[in-house]
């Protein structure tokens, strides 16, 4: 839990010391009351005293509760303070941190679980903080405090007092005991509910076109009540401290009170006005110290669960990437655009098959070259090396004559225009969906981003819309087609103007004519680019530069289409399942 604090700023531990000075003073004035409470007492009892005096006594406690108040407000306020901009700090450094991730970390956590760590952990911190200096620090000063107070003014009334104070420290500890394990449950039960709820969302289309509405209800269900479960069960836990509590300072008021009535009544006449102030006195002080352990039992509530979040938040954060920075930030301009595989053999972290076994070949500046294969081949694993999405397990990958590892990341992702297998827009335009990031410009001009969709062949379906270029965009494109959503996918690519375009399966959702309409502008108005393709249909590949045939992670066949139909079966296999002889070699 410590750890997570040295994120802290020293403008926020400059802010907390002044907290502290106030809590001191805030404690200093509720201990005072009593004593003014004494002195208004013995006062009541003694002939002949002037009300002025018992005006002036009850006026210096009315100061102190008033004094006492402000001190509250003060901390709070810098509590409030701290704990707002140090969640938003924490918040920053997780996203920066997830941004940074390379897929290995991302399916290592989880989505739905790092969805949880920026939200619902962080804001268990925050109620930490803000609770925290008002509670944790003042409890024990207030306790010690107290306990200097009433030291020597009644053996018999300490003796109670500490009686009461190990009863509550002993169900404390019992508690703690069986509630932690299951705080550290709850966090991972939320991020379950958070999976299934996600889950649901984003593939509702298929829910229904499935009628499985009452399934999805049912595992939802199960995760829900297993949380309400858990959260029922630390509930009670902790509901049991208050009625304890409230019993404890009943118990303990009484039997000083109790004492009191002995002790005065075995006193002599001097001696009973001196008892019964102390008496009033003592009460004030032991329910402050009890009042004390009741604000950290209060924090004990909150302390396990913030604990194990900070543990998540920490893990994240001290989480180091695998895909780090190289220092080039170019390569050699005579090589540009090209990429190159060198016996290059990939499996995934923690498998033990590889799903790439020394692949080699080479994509020359202006080439294309395309990638086909069976389903699980291998083809998106390898188009995923070229970006760094992973890093090769074996071999080296190369772009303009330079290993990718040895390039710093904004240059290398400057070099690539990527369309990914599963188009993705996001919430905003047409217009802020093409022109989306960099190339080591500012932004793109209106005439850019209408040339890019022009050439993606989405000019058409773009200016029928209400608003043309400036239409709406619903989060992960749900107001447009499959079809729709990759032109503008390969648009954004388009705008980028890069050295190597990457297309991952990018021409799916297109209908036959549309994707060699497509092809043929891509290749007449981005000429010297080099272009990788992976594709399923034939008629996608077949005329491209090179085509590279895996199969179980291996090159099988390479080459051009023709050479391929006659000196690669598995490429004619693939070629016959979708056309004729005839169409083949026309």
């Amino acid at each position: 839990m410590l750890k997570i604090f040295k994120y802290l700023k020293p403008k926020e531990w400059f802010f907390a010391g002044v907290s502290l000075i106030f809590i001191v003073a805030q404690v200093w004035l509720d201990l005072k009351m009593p004593e003014y409470m004494s002195e208004i007492t013995m006062l009541v009892q003694t002939e002949g005293s002037a009300m002025s005096d018992i005006w002036i006594a009850g006026g210096f406690m009315l100061l102190c509760a008033l004094g006492s108040l402000a001190g509250a407000i003060m901390v709070g306020f810098f509590a409030a303070r701290i704990a707002a901009s140090f969640s938003q700090r924490l918040r920053s450094m997780l996203f920066n941190k997830v941004e940074s991730f390379s897929m290995e970390e991302i399916n290592r956590f989880s989505t739905s679980s790092l969805i949880t760590r920026s939200t619902n952990d962080i804001t268990q911190v925050q109620m930490l903080i803000t609770m925290g200096l008002q509670l944790v620090i003042k409890a024990p000063i207030m306790a010690v405090w107290a306990v200097t107070k009433i030291l020597g003014k009644g053996f018999e009334w300490s003796l109670v007092t500490g009686g009461a104070v190990l009863i509550l420290v002993v169900m404390v500890t019992f508690l703690m005991i069986f509630v932690i394990p299951k705080f550290r449950k709850m966090q991972t039960l939320t991020d379950n509910i958070t999976r299934v709820t996600r889950e649901n969302l984003t593939g509702l289309r298929v829910v229904r076109a499935y009628n499985a509405e009452g399934y999805q209800e049912e595992k939802f269900e199960m995760a829900n009540k297993e949380l309400t479960d858990t959260q029922l069960f630390t509930n009670r836990a902790m509901v049991i401290m208050m009625p304890v509590m409230m019993l404890i300072m009943s118990g303990l008021s009484l039997a000083i009170y109790w004492l009191g009535a002995y002790m005065i009544d075995a006193a002599g006449a001097m001696d009973k006005l001196t008892i019964f102030s102390n008496m009033v006195v003592f009460s004030q002080y032991a329910m402050q110290v009890i009042m004390s352990f009741m604000m950290l039992v209060m924090m004990f509530i909150l302390l396990p669960r913030a604990s194990v979040s900070a543990k998540r938040i920490n893990e994240v954060l001290d989480t180091e990437p695998t895909i780090i920075d190289g220092k080039a930030k170019g390569g050699n301009l005579e090589l540009a655009g090209e990429v190159e595989f060198r016996s290059v053999s990939f499996k995934y972290p923690g498998a033990v098959e590889y799903v790439l076994k020394d692949v080699s070949f080479i994509a020359k500046k202006g080439e294309t070259v395309a990638f086909i294969g069976s389903t699980g081949s291998g083809k998106s694993t390898l188009i995923n090396l070229v970006p760094r999405f992973f890093d090769a397990t074996e071999g080296e990958v190369l772009i303009d004559g330079v290993n990718i590892r040895d390039y710093e990341l904004e240059a290398l992702y400057n070099k690539i225009g990527y369309v990914p297998q599963k188009a993705v827009l996001f919430k905003g335009t047409v217009n802020s969906n093409v022109a989306y990031g960099d190339n080591g410009v500012d932004a793109y001009t209106e005439d850019e981003v209408q040339w890019a969709v022009k050439i993606a062949q989405g000019a058409d379906f773009v200016e029928k819309m209400e608003d043309g270029y400036n239409a709406s965009i619903a989060q992960g494109g749900t107001n447009i087609s499959g079809g729709q959503k990759q032109r503008l996918a390969i648009a954004r690519a388009v705008c980028r103007r890069p050295e190597i375009y990457i297309f991952d399966d990018s021409f799916s959702a297109l209908d036959y004519k549309t994707d060699r309409v497509l092809r043929n502008e891509l290749k007449r108005t981005t000429r010297g680019i080099t272009s990788l393709i992976v594709a399923q249909r034939i008629g996608t590949v077949m005329d491209a530069d090179q085509i590279i045939v895996l199969d179980e992670g291996e090159i099988v066949g390479k080459g051009k289409h023709k050479e391929l139909l006659r000196d690669c079966p598995v490429y004619k296999e693939i070629a016959l399942s979708q056309l004729s002889e005839e169409e083949l070699v026309s």
